[in-house]
This record gives structure tokens, sequence and C-alpha cells, in this order.
């Protein structure tokens, strides 16, 4: 790539982060610096697909103007994708029935045809093998990884995770507090399908009795036994975290329960647990544990729910810094010919590693984590 004056687009995938803005001001701004134009694509790929649908054009020019009065803890400016794989697209047909085509060659012409040099892609796991497949074909991309649940492989920090752990804190202390009014159990859902680090480090800040992630197959028996232990007449209340995606050693066998309606309904050959959670799984872990462990114990527990509104609010300090300087360095490696790149934060350098090394792969707890060395120390239950 020329090193001169370049016009590079940054997009946003599919998800909704705190804090969105500041990626991009540190984008254009460290743009800026070298003389650069940029532009953002609305909503995902869709302003550049699709730049009929925006009465002022699918992409924003991102004008010193703009960026100067660009407030970094408000909703994204760009918008977001709606899960819009350039690679699967439906549409309806001359049948008007739906089907899913390959656009991605169009896209890569239309940012020729914008005289795009480099995409900067704000995106998640699965945004992450999209640009890789895209880079394959010939685009200059550099990603900046974003995930709630920090399981993005190569890179210690995701954008986005710290405001959404602050978040999670913050209600399961207010979680305690009304477990220990109501003298009841509280079971706190948060977000986590296969990462259990925002159960984990939430947990241990709330100082919850139990935290149940999907590294640690989880015997509710025994988490049961330590809350029997903990509760008594002075203490007659408890506090277990979920995430989402926690593994239950002794959870009745698949094909064992009736199939709902709602799952009959769907599909005869539907696969999954049988339950209502058939379409959204929020709210199913902590359901499940709250029923089982009052028939364990015999103490009445109530089932929360974090979960999704983990996504919205204020960013704090740290992802506002964290955003800045992942946009600021998206530039650098472009500046230095970089690109098919993710930028990670492995503190407390920035770095640059092949798309390659993070896609496909899942950023778990090692059981030698500090985190959960420091659960255990403190008493914590891990469900094992």
């Amino acid at each position: 790539m020329n090193k001169n004056k370049k016009r590079i687009a940054i997009m946003v995938g599919a998800g909704f982060v705190p804090g969105l803005n500041a990626v991009i001001k540190g984008t254009a701004l460290a743009a800026g610096q070298l003389g650069w134009e940029v532009v953002g694509i609305r909503d995902g790929f869709e302003g550049l697909l699709h730049p009929e649908r925006y009465p002022e054009g699918g992409l924003l020019p991102l004008t010193p103007q703009l960026i100067e009065n660009l407030d970094p803890s408000a909703s994204s400016v760009l918008g977001q994708s709606s899960r819009v794989d350039p690679f699967h697209v439906r549409q309806i047909n001359a049948d008007e029935m739906v089907e899913e085509v390959d656009q991605s060659d169009e896209l890569l012409a239309k940012l020729k045809a914008e005289k795009i040099d480099a995409l900067i892609a704000v995106v998640g796991g699965q945004g992450l093998t999209i640009l890789y497949k895209l880079h394959a074909k010939g685009l200059n991309t550099v990603c900046v990884p974003r995930a709630i649940e920090n399981d993005i492989a190569a890179t210690l920090v995701s954008f986005g995770f710290n405001s959404a752990l602050s978040f999670t804190i913050e209600m399961l202390d207010k979680a305690r507090q009304a477990a220990q009014a109501a003298r009841k159990i509280a079971v706190v859902e948060v977000l986590g399908t296969q990462a259990g680090w925002l159960a984990l480090q939430a947990g241990v800040a709330a100082g919850a009795d139990a935290v149940l992630i999907p590294e640690i197959p989880c015997d509710l028996q025994k988490v049961a036994a330590r809350l029997k232990e903990k509760m008594n007449t002075r203490r007659s209340y408890g506090l277990v975290v979920v995430a989402e995606g926690a593994k239950l050693l002794d959870t009745p066998k698949a094909g064992t329960d009736k199939p709902s309606t709602l799952k009959a309904s769907l599909s005869p050959l539907a696969a999954g647990d049988n339950s209502t959670h058939v379409i959204q799984r929020s709210g199913q872990a902590a359901e499940t544990v709250a029923n089982r462990l009052q028939l364990l114990i015999a103490e009445e527990t109530y089932p929360l729910v974090v979960g999704p509104w983990a996504r919205g609010g204020t960013p704090t300090a740290v992802d506002r810094q964290l955003g800045l300087a992942y946009g600021a360095g998206a530039v650098q490696a472009l500046n230095t010919g970089q690109n098919g790149v993710m930028v990670a934060f492995q503190p407390p350098h920035i770095k640059f590693v092949p798309l390659v090394d993070a896609i496909n792969k899942v950023r778990t707890v090692p059981m030698d984590s500090m985190f959960v060395e420091i659960a255990q120390s403190l008493g914590i239950h891990l469900g094992n």
C-alpha cells in the first residue's frame, strides 16, 4: 500500500457495545494526523451494498468538525450491522422464495469504486472470520476486537468487556442486597456462552457464594452442600452467578422430557434442549439452576437475568481509552504496511496479530487463571 494520502473506511459489525464512538474517533484522529481521508460505512456493510436506503448516502464522511463534537459515550454514529454476511446475503428471488447469495465480489467492487484503500472493521468473533475471508479475496483490512464476553483469542482485553463487567458487578451488588433483605438465594445469569470471564470476574468482585462457568462442569449437589454450610440464622441468603453457557453434570439427558409445543411448532427435528427457550436461550441457565437448587436445599431461590442489559449503558473510562487506542492502532498498522491483522492489547503494548491466529478460536478461562485462584482463596465455589 502506498503510504501517501489514503482514503480509508471504518465499519461496525453486529451487536451493540457501549462506546463504539471512541474507536471511530481514535481512527479518525490518527488518520487525520497522516492527512488521510476517513469515511464511515453505515450499518455494517449495508451502507455500501444498499446506499439507496440512506437519504444522506451510505457513506458518512468523518470530517474534523464531526469528530471534534463526537461523544465517545453515545451510540455509534455509524449504526451497526444487522448481521449481514456478504457471503450469505438473504434476498427474495424471482419465485418469491428466500435464498442466500454471495455478494462479496460486489462488496469489493464497490469499495474499489469508492477509491477506498483499506477497511478498518470493529467486529466480534464471527466478524473476524468474515473479514479474514474478504482479506483472502484481496481486501486490505485491519480489525478491532469487540466482545462483551472477552472471548476473542490473541488479545487479553476486547473492547466493550470492561464496560459490561462494571455494569454486571453493579447489578450483582443489587441482587445480593435484595437477596439479603428477602432472605432468599439469588441466582443471577450473566453473559458467557463459551467463556466465563464475565461471570468469574464479576462474581469475585461481588463476593458471590458460587460462580458457574462453561469451563468447569458443575455438580449442583456440591453447590447446594456449600450453600447449606454458609447459610445460617445470621446469614440466611445466598448469591450464585451463572454464565449462560454453564454446563451442569447432572442435567437430564436430551429426549427425556416431552418437547414443548413451541419447539414442535418450529420443527419436528428441532435440536437442542426441550424447553421454551428454543429461540432465545437467555434466562434458561438461571431458571434451571434456581429450580434445582431450591429442590436440593429447600431454600427459596429466585432467578434473575443480567444478560443482554450488560450490552448497554455508558462506557467506562477504561473502554474509552482502549477504544481510542484500538482505533489509533489500526491506523498505525495500515501506515506501516500491515493488513489482514487484528489489533491486540497485550499489556502494556498494542500489537498486531494475523487474523488467522484470532479466528475460529475462543479465549476461555484456563484452570490456572489468576481469577480462578482468587475465587478459590475467597471461598467461592466453582461447581466442581
